[in-house]
């Protein structure tokens, strides 16, 4: 499959990034032992992080995006996430449809994957579905999230660079988004601008460029970064522009440093976070631990036991 992979067989992708999805033992010693192949000698891709409130249009920019990406000649690969059901675990994975043009060019890839409950925005998984979309060779990749919150700065510990798209006219909304995405975006767009939502996004888009200038500079970042523009999936205004700014940011951390120290940073989270993940799948393969998780639990809803007095005794029975 290692040499399928790196060859660019997009089915050989595709069954590869189901078995690292799989939460079955034999089928993760299999996935662990592709991706330590894959590893070696892998070419970097450009990872983009995504987000933005629902009705955006994350979608259609992503495919506006991604056509503008593929016209000159790169490989592009999206990986949507969609948000799953926390009563029937299902996901709609809606996303391929909705990038129909997209979805049909030879030099694209869409991957749509199942949060399955996993804060972030992310599914548990993505980052090692990232790592073989770059042995597979694509030049950029696309992380969609499924949407905006305080856990969407998850979506960072996997890319290099984290862009927020925006509507226009969104009153309130300058409130509503969390002050740690502004701090982390590294490019607002502000969709939509065509029509008559052109004035309100120019607005829009003016507000928050005021916005990032009230925001302490970072010294991962180049002057005139991070910035707000508009753009409009629809008609192309705007994407060569935010393509150009995303390449200059990127170019700019290389020369300087911070790229490198950004994915040891990244590579350091993730080995922390698969350790928090391992332990819990421990705990919850343990009949014992299982037991005696139920009975402090029941402690805890009768009020027998406070939640953190609870958490200590089972931490103390683990050790």
């Amino acid at each position: 499959m290692a040499l399928k992979i790196r060859a660019g067989d997009r089915r050989a992708l595709a069954r590869a990034i189901t078995l690292v999805e799989s939460a079955r033992d034999d089928h993760r010693d299999q996935a662990l032992a592709l991706i330590s192949k894959l590893r070696e000698d892998a070419p970097q891709a450009l990872r983009i992080g995504l987000s933005g409130t629902p009705g955006v249009g994350k979608s259609t920019f992503i495919e506006g995006f991604g056509l503008h990406l593929t016209g000159q000649g790169l490989r592009v690969a999206v990986l949507a996430v969609d948000p799953s059901s926390t009563r029937s675990g299902g996901s709609i994975l809606g996303d391929k449809t909705r990038m129909d043009l997209l979805s049909r060019d030879p030099n694209a890839f869409i991957r749509p994957s199942p949060s399955q409950s996993h804060l972030g925005g992310v599914a548990r998984r993505t980052r090692e579905a990232v790592t073989l979309c770059e042995a597979a060779g694509f030049d950029v990749v696309l992380i969609e999230t499924v949407g905006v919150g305080q856990s969407e700065t998850m979506v960072a510990e996997m890319a290099d660079l984290f862009i927020l798209l925006l509507a226009p006219a969104g009153g309130d909304e300058l409130q509503g988004v969390k002050r740690g995405i502004m701090e982390i975006a590294d490019l607002i767009l502000v969709n939509k601008a065509d029509g008559d939502l052109k004035p309100a996004a120019t607005r829009t888009q003016a507000d928050y460029a005021g916005a990032l200038r009230l925001l302490r500079k970072r010294v991962q970042d180049p002057d005139g970064f991070p910035k707000a523009r508009i753009v409009s999936a629809l008609t192309g205004l705007g994407l060569e522009d935010a393509w150009g700014d995303m390449q200059t940011l990127s170019d700019w951390r290389k020369e300087h440093g911070h790229w490198d120290t950004r994915r040891k940073a990244q590579g350091v989270h993730w080995f922390e976070e698969s350790v928090r993940a391992g332990l819990l799948a421990r705990i919850n393969a343990d009949e014992s631990a299982i037991e005696a998780m139920r009975l402090l639990a029941l402690d805890v809803s009768e009020g027998r036991l406070s939640p953190d007095h609870a958490a200590a005794k089972m931490l103390d029975g683990l050790a």
